[in-house]
């Protein structure tokens, strides 16, 4: 009997009877009195908790007969029995095909990152070649994100790496320009990379337009695939070249047939039985796996790279590998071919949500013979290799982390380490950053930036340190609103003051933060501040004004004398300055955390300040567009000369009525 079928209730405190004791129902019964409301058609299903965390996201082809499954409570994993005792209630969204359950279910998951989910972690773009042809001089660069511009896309690429040494070699064989439209419009010689045979010079004339073209199809050929064709003409050529004795001409062919070879021979794996095709390989152990994703498109290896995405120790590896394969093409365009060593689970419906994706044909295929079977054996070994590094880097940073634990006293190994540091010159630019690691590594989608006001520390470096230190935690107490900290919870389990889930095992300690995972809300387990004293009395000062000088563990580390690695000092609240001994691991690791700090620092600042030199005093001025800004720019030169320009030139220009030609004189004009 569905809940259309039974007869209504009266009404309790104005809300229906049944309503009203839903409220109080959880775990199975919770997920029964849903059942029976819930429609015999495709769709999603999420399961929340207490606090209105989304526990579980799944999709099902029926919503009641999957639904019905967890609803008999018995015959589960120990994990999914967990995830049933702490389900409060239970929301659908109906769909009008599996195959769009499919979609929805895995765009949920990347946004909600459920915590009893098998999650893709590090989802990051990749990088690829694109040839802009929005120029009559198109350019060769490295493209990341949204495509917004006219020209040719190459890759995915699996790493920054990757693209960097098939763009230099590309340089090397096409000269192809890599400078900007507007270093290039304004050159009156040729750059350095002319000097090193890196470019043809096209900004001066060294090549006609139709030589340079011809340079350009020679580099889509080889992006496209067709690198033997283009090697057998560039050799005949040659060869034409050094029988008329055109011997420099001759010597370039020959350093580009060269170039052309390094590419494929330093991509190892180039498969003759397919052009394009990603390649997936799963290793699972001890409840752990590990993905190996290998690229390859107009039949060239374009890299490689791991994965290790969250589960549960009792999934199945067709479901990891499933739920993974589905969540890594959530925005991403597949390839024609997928090869994978486990077949996913539901492979077929899975094959259908990629075609949706590529609006053409994907198939899914699990060789048992030949090139394609080498290839994925390969990915494999790749797997296996990857996830051995990762056991031993995690066993070797557990170590350090409890050496970090001895060396500040804390009471237990750390999770989560901030370490904090800031750049400016002179107060202007200024910006402060922070960067997180722990056992995993660094954390980096963790990272956050400070953009200071002058008027917040006025150039004074231990102000900018307390403002910024105040400025986080004070995001992370309005975060976390009443919330205890860490500590505070474990007291209060101890003591039974506290409410402990499942049987009185507390499973606070298993569970991720999904939903704070790129917030302030997260509680450091040690604060590390790039400085001396100076910055650590004014972080404590900052900690002192919110109520937490002595609840969060806080220290600093300072270069030694003359700079010198291996002689830094640590300063930690209430004791005086230490060392480590030189060559000690733990210090090691200190310096790395800072350099890493640093160097984030450092590289925010100066996309700040090249950000803020590329600015234009018109872009601030109202009613100057695009349009009416090259009329200026075009008329005066520069924006200098817009400012010295009078307001009856400033009228002559196209575009400009009276009432802006007064606005942008009066902009100067009130500026000086």
């Amino acid at each position: 009997m569905t809940g259309a079928d039974k007869p209504a209730l009266p009404p309790l405190d104005g809300l229906p009877r049944e309503d009203a004791a839903s409220l109080t129902l959880k775990g199975v019964e919770a997920i029964r009195d849903a059942w029976r409301r819930l429609p015999n058609r495709p769709g999603v299903y999420r399961m929340i908790g207490a606090d209105g965390e989304v526990l579980y996201v799944g999709k099902a082809k029926s919503l009641k007969n999957r639904v019905a499954m967890y609803a008999q409570g018995r015959g589960h994993t120990n994990a999914i029995y967990r995830m049933i005792n702490l389900t409060t209630s239970l929301e659908v969204i109906v769909t009008a095909t599996e195959t769009e359950a499919l979609l929805l279910e895995t765009n949920l998951i990347k946004r909600l990152k459920p915590r009893f989910n098998v999650l893709m972690r590090d989802d990051k773009s990749f990088p690829f070649i694109a040839i802009r042809t929005d120029h009559p001089i198109p350019v060769l660069q490295k493209h990341r994100g949204a495509k917004t511009f006219k020209g040719k896309f190459y890759g995915p690429f699996a790493s920054a790496g990757a693209v960097n040494r098939t763009l230099n070699t590309l340089q090397k064989a096409f000269l192809l320009r890599s400078c900007s439209d507007s270093v290039f419009s304004g050159r009156t010689r040729p750059c350095m990379l002319y000097q090193i045979k890196r470019c043809s010079g096209p900004c001066v004339g060294l090549i006609s337009e139709t030589e340079y073209a011809g340079l350009v199809k020679d580099s889509m050929d080889f992006l496209e695939g067709r690198s033997v064709q283009l090697q057998e003409r560039l050799a005949t050529e040659m060869r034409e070249a050094s029988d008329k004795l055109e011997f420099e001409h001759a010597a370039r062919l020959r350093n580009r047939i060269r170039a052309l070879a390094s590419v494929r021979a330093a991509q190892g794996i180039n498969p003759s039985t397919f052009s394009e095709a990603d390649v997936f390989a799963l290793h699972c152990e001890g409840g752990q796996s590990c993905v190996q994703v290998f690229f390859f498109r107009a039949g060239q290896n374009w890299g490689n790279r791991a994965y290790f995405p969250r589960h549960g120790a009792e999934d199945a590896p067709a479901n990891i590998l499933s739920s993974f394969i589905a969540q890594f093409y959530d925005e991403r365009e597949p390839p024609k071919l997928v090869l994978t060593n486990v077949e996913p689970a539901d492979r077929e419906l899975l094959e259908e949500a990629l075609c949706v994706r590529a609006e053409s044909k994907v198939e899914i295929r699990r060789p048992e013979r030949g090139e394609k079977k080498e290839i994925v054996d390969a990915a494999l070994l790749n797997a296996r290799e990857a996830f051995g590094r990762r056991m031993a880097e995690s066993g070797s940073v557990a170590k350090l982390l409890d050496g970090v634990a001895d060396v500040f006293a804390l009471p237990q190994r750390p999770e989560r380490i901030e370490v904090y540091d800031n750049s400016h010159i002179q107060g202007v630019n200024a910006l402060g950053a922070m960067i997180v690691a722990g056992p995993d590594g660094f954390v980096k989608n963790q990272y956050r930036k400070f953009n200071m006001k002058t008027e917040e520390f006025g150039g004074d470096d231990f102000a900018m340190m307390r403002a910024m230190i105040r400025r986080r935690f004070a995001r992370m107490l309005a975060e976390r609103g009443d919330e205890p900290e860490p500590g505070e919870e474990q007291m209060l389990a101890a003591t039974g003051t506290g409410k402990v889930e499942n049987g009185g095992v507390d499973f606070s300690k298993e569970r991720d933060e999904p939903e704070r995972e790129t917030r302030f809300g997260v509680w450091p387990d040690l604060v590390l501040i790039d400085g001396g004293e100076g910055q650590l009395q004014a972080a404590l000062e900052a900690l002192d004004e919110l109520g937490l000088k002595n609840r969060i563990a806080i220290a600093a580390i300072a270069k030694g004398p003359d700079r010198d690695a291996g002689r830094e000092r640590f300063f930690v609240p209430g004791k005086p300055a230490f060392r480590l001994e030189e060559k000690s691991p733990v210090l090691y690791y200190l310096q790395r955390l800072r350099d890493e700090a640093h160097r984030f620092a450092i590289g925010a600042h100066r996309g700040k300040r090249k950000a803020g030199i590329a600015r234009n005093p018109l872009d601030e001025i109202g009613g100057v567009g695009p349009s009416r800004k090259r009329a200026l720019l075009d008329r005066f030169g520069s924006a200098r000369g817009v400012a010295r320009a009078a307001l009856s030139e400033l009228e002559e220009v196209d575009g400009v009525s009276k009432e802006l030609a007064k606005r942008i004189y009066d902009y100067f004009h009130d500026k000086r």
